[in-house]
């Protein structure tokens, strides 16, 4: 039996585009995610799908970012934001809640918690 991939394992497509949904939205409505939600445009659709299309192809789906953009070159696509810890914790908790909330199951959302954690940090590019 071929093993499933964590596209596959979330629920694929529906799953991934409600997360970046949820994500955003979340993102746009808590306080406690200001500082991070400023460092994006006021509209966030065209964030919203660069994610999408991005966690289609990091969880084994179709590789939507590639096919549209090339490599996703992260550090350097996120090099003209100022990303500290605080704005790292912020995505990440961000990230956290809006996993819960789309009910991916906590087994498989503690491991992608630790890789969106590692990548969120490896983003960062400025002091504290």
């Amino acid at each position: 039996m071929d093993q499933l991939s964590t596209y596959e394992r979330i629920g694929g497509e529906a799953v991934v585009a409600s997360l970046c949904d949820r994500f955003y939205a979340l993102m746009d409505s808590v306080p406690q995610f200001r500082e991070l939600r400023d460092m994006h445009p006021q509209d966030l659709q065209g964030s919203r799908d660069k994610l999408f299309m991005f966690l289609s192809g990091w969880l084994g789906g179709p590789d939507l970012f590639v096919e549209n953009f090339g490599h996703p070159r992260l550090r350097a696509r996120h090099m003209p934001f100022a990303i500290g810890t605080r704005e790292r914790d912020q995505w990440v908790a961000c990230m956290m809640l809006a996993m819960e909330e789309v009910g991916i199951e906590e087994a498989l959302r503690e491991r992608l918690l630790q890789n969106f954690f590692q990548t969120a940090d490896f983003m960062r590019n400025k002091p504290g």
